[in-house]
């Protein structure tokens, strides 16, 4: 056993993400308006060059002026290869209280999170901002794969991991057909049976770096979240991908059309069963302990001190949600 205590990232609740582009301030007051936990304000890929800087100039004016409640807000920048970086984190820091958070793109290596954190640590001394600003970053590409663990551990600013899984399979060369989606020639075949006939079954391919992304991100205390699903007239679709994720052990994932936000909001809501049958492992827990066991049945299953640590992780995210209600 370690005896290593990692800190927390700043409890947020981030069952979904709504991405809305900073050109576009016709959606502003939608977004303002809508059950989404999180709101990104973009001025990256949903922003075409010529617009830059008029985005950021219509995120300035919609952080001040619309009441966006006690919504989580965010901006993503753009990336650190590109002219446009700096003036997104000056312009938008000094000029938005209202900010609670930043996501940057296309991270690949540890110094680029410090880049952004040293000029957002020198903005917040120079306009003594008395909130401090959080980070998510974009795991999208080979590099910040290969990178993830020790960028997981780059700042104190650092909250949250998405994966973005279309400039992902676009660096690793993914033969991918929707963005999120699965693909029809990703399959394992079964062994013949007597009559010389296989069965095909579906692979995820996006499955192994999720996976990696969570690990990173549960081993140093951030808030793992799924990226977009791109065919946002197929809800069943998002959910599948969304339950896949929910079952790793994601915390949210993107929404990038006001119809995906209460899909993700459903998945990443834990059940009024599960919830009871979490505050039965506690209670029989506390029986237990009373009678000096370390372990205890319930329903015919083992339940012990494990059990506990994933019945009060699911009771704090629900009593989170009832709190935001």
């Amino acid at each position: 056993m370690s005896f290593t205590i990692i800190e927390q990232a700043t409890p947020r609740l981030h069952r979904s993400e709504l991405a809305v582009p900073g050109s576009n301030p016709a959606m502003f007051e939608k977004a303002a308006k809508s059950a989404a936990d999180i709101i990104f304000l973009d001025c990256e890929d949903a922003v075409a060059p010529d617009d830059k800087e008029m985005a950021r100039r219509n995120i300035v004016q919609a952080l001040n002026e619309i009441d966006w409640g006690t919504k989580t807000m965010m901006v993503r920048i753009n990336g650190l290869d590109t002219h446009y970086m700096y003036r997104d984190v000056v312009d938008i820091v000094e000029a938005c209280p209202r900010l609670d958070m930043i996501l940057i793109p296309k991270v690949g290596v540890p110094q680029d999170v410090y880049a952004v954190d040293m000029m957002v640590t020198q903005i917040e001394a120079a306009r003594k901002r008395s909130k401090r600003i959080g980070f998510e970053v974009l795991i999208e590409t080979a590099l910040g794969m290969a990178n993830v663990e020790a960028i997981a551990q780059s700042s104190k600013r650092l909250e949250a991991m998405s994966f973005g899984v279309a400039d992902y399979a676009a660096s690793t060369r993914a033969r991918t057909t929707v963005i999120g989606g699965v693909n029809k020639d990703s399959v394992v075949l079964t062994d013949r049976d007597e009559a010389g006939k296989r069965q095909a079954f579906w692979t995820d391919p996006w499955h192994a770096a999720q996976t990696r992304m969570l690990v990173a991100c549960r081993a140093y205390g951030l808030r793992p979240i799924d990226g977009p699903f791109g065919d946002f007239g197929d809800p069943e679709g998002y959910v599948s991908a969304a339950n896949r994720a929910a079952v790793l052990g994601y915390e949210g994932k993107w929404a990038i059309h006001p119809s995906q936000i209460e899909l993700a909001n459903t998945v990443f809501t834990p059940s009024e069963a599960e919830v009871t049958k979490a505050r039965r492992i506690l209670d029989a827990m506390t029986q237990a302990a009373k009678e000096g066991k370390g372990a205890v049945s319930l329903d015919g299953r083992l339940i012990d001190i494990a059990s506990i640590r994933m019945a009060e992780a699911l009771l704090a995210k629900a009593d989170a949600i009832s709190s935001a209600r």
